[in-house]
């Protein structure tokens, strides 16, 4: 009788190598779709797309950079990542502050830049996890290299979460202020910009006390950003 085994254990080692390989692969899709999306525009983040996969509306419409109001650009980037036309895709300053904090035992900031939120939006996963932010990392870097500062941006602003279900920032313009993202204001556009780190929480149509006091924050210091955008 022949001994099967050694034909069971070539059989596995076999499914072993290949499913290293699929891994390998879907490591390296990002990489490869962040080039395509420097010439084609992306159909959407992950969110979106877990979204639709599970019934729940979503509401998009992708615009140029050229067709969103400047004010609303700059109100982002102070907003979010003041020094977003200065650092290479992660803000290692940003970073080393937060470790001081975290060994001071001060309330801490986040340090997660513009580049990582549009990585993390179109290929990773929300939430906290350590291993999403090991793969941010080299994303990040990699699409500030294949990817010019400007088409970085415009993809952020077009796949960003402004509310459930509304994607982009000329669907957030429509649905909260009745009008396109090329006619914000500069008050909109700060309480926009404003409301993307909690869409879910802050209404910028009906905002409380505190998003109205960061709203005018933000106004002012976009009124001021002068080389701030330079890069775009």
């Amino acid at each position: 009788m022949t001994d099967e085994r050694p034909m069971y254990r070539r059989l596995f080692w076999r499914c072993v190598r290949l499913g290293l390989v699929a891994v390998l692969l879907i490591a390296l899709l990002p990489f490869g779709l962040t080039v395509l999306y420097r010439y084609v525009d992306p159909p959407g983040s992950t969110l979106m797309m877990a979204r639709v996969l599970t019934g729940e509306p979503v509401t998009h419409d992708w615009v140029p950079l050229e067709q969103m109001s400047p004010r609303l650009i700059a109100s982002v980037i102070v907003s979010e990542d003041s020094r977003y036309c200065s650092h290479g895709g992660i803000d290692w300053q940003a970073i080393e502050l937060v470790l001081e904090q975290a060994e001071e035992g001060k309330p801490l900031r986040g340090a997660s830049t513009i580049t990582m939120q549009t990585v993390k939006n179109l290929f990773l996963w929300h939430g906290r996890s350590y291993l999403r932010k090991a793969l941010e990392v080299p994303l990040a870097l990699w699409a500030n290299q294949v990817l010019s500062k400007r088409r970085l941006l415009e993809i952020y602003l077009n796949i960003a979460e402004w509310g459930p279900g509304i994607f982009g920032a000329e669907a957030a313009a429509r649905y909260r202020f009745k009008r396109s993202a090329a006619k914000l204001g500069r008050e909109q556009s700060a309480l926009l910009a404003t409301s993307l780190p909690n869409p879910a929480l802050r209404n910028p149509a009906r905002p409380g006390r505190k998003h109205k006091r960061l709203g005018r924050i933000i106004q002012k210091r976009a009124a001021q950003s002068g080389g701030l955008l330079d890069c775009l």
